[in-house]
């Protein structure tokens, strides 16, 4: 049986979250739920009864007197770990959005996660109007301005897809923070804890071939080569005419003059 069941039905949060760090050795459950419990209970001093005047409320109280920012080692295993977000109240913008997008739920607003590429922005439905949330900042966002943050991560000639609009699954968010937290890891230097993450993902996702190709670099700095080379060969044999494939089969070459080294 997988740790955690690939079914998004099965996810809540942040219990799922809270329960994924510390299966991978981050923060820890029981730290990380006080936290949540003292902020959930706290956010209820704030439920006004006109919606609009609550949302404003709620932005107020989480970046003015409960102090929510933006971390400065940004790219770091602690801004990407609720649990820890919730505690220093710092954070990215997966971390600091989903704080407020359920706290905000506490005081029964319609919030949702926007997945951007390379960026997750917090959305609230009041009525027919959507409001959009910079979770760094608490600054308001315009349709005009998502697009921009789209364009600095992929270009100017990318396009604001209407997917991009689309509120986030639990499931998609967990993805998202895992991958941030793999990516703190490495830059971090914890390959182990890197590798658990990416066994994570790929117990959700088996067929992401970028994943497997990630993961056949964190196996080959813990010295398993047998893993690093079946999932470059994995990578070889289902995405044949990928223009990095060549370079994909050197790799693959050279960790066959590699021994083995059992961790």
């Amino acid at each position: 049986m997988q740790r955690f069941s690939s079914d998004d039905k099965a996810f809540s949060l942040p219990e799922t979250v809270f329960e994924l760090c510390q299966y991978l050795g981050f923060s820890e459950i029981k730290q990380a739920q006080w936290a949540w419990y003292e902020l959930s209970g706290a956010v209820l001093s704030q439920y006004l009864f006109d919606e609009n005047q609550r949302f404003s409320a709620l932005l107020t109280w989480f970046y003015q007197e409960r102090r929510f920012c933006e971390k400065a080692e940004y790219f770091s295993i602690d801004a990407a770990d609720l649990g820890r977000c919730l505690l220093t109240r710092q954070g990215n913008s997966t971390t600091l959005a989903t704080a407020l997008m359920l706290l905000g739920r506490e005081l029964d607003l319609n919030t949702s996660l926007l997945l951007l590429p390379g960026t997750t922005v917090m959305a609230c439905r009041i009525g027919t109007e959507v409001h959009y949330v910079d979770p760094l900042s608490g600054k308001r966002l315009s349709r005009e301005q998502l697009h921009a943050l789209v364009r600095g991560e992929l270009g100017n000639w990318a396009p604001m897809k209407d997917s991009y609009l689309k509120p986030a699954t639990v499931q998609q968010v967990l993805t998202r923070m895992l991958h941030e937290l793999k990516a703190g890891c490495i830059v971090e230097r914890q390959f182990e804890a890197a590798l658990a993450c990416c066994n994570v993902i790929l117990d959700w996702e088996p067929d992401d071939l970028n994943l497997h190709r990630e993961r056949a670099f964190i196996a080959q700095q813990l010295g398993a080569i047998k893993v690093a080379s079946a999932d470059l060969q994995y990578f070889i044999d289902n995405n044949p005419h990928d223009p990095i494939v060549e370079l994909v089969k050197m790799q693959l070459q050279e960790l066959g003059e590699e021994q083995q080294v059992f961790h």
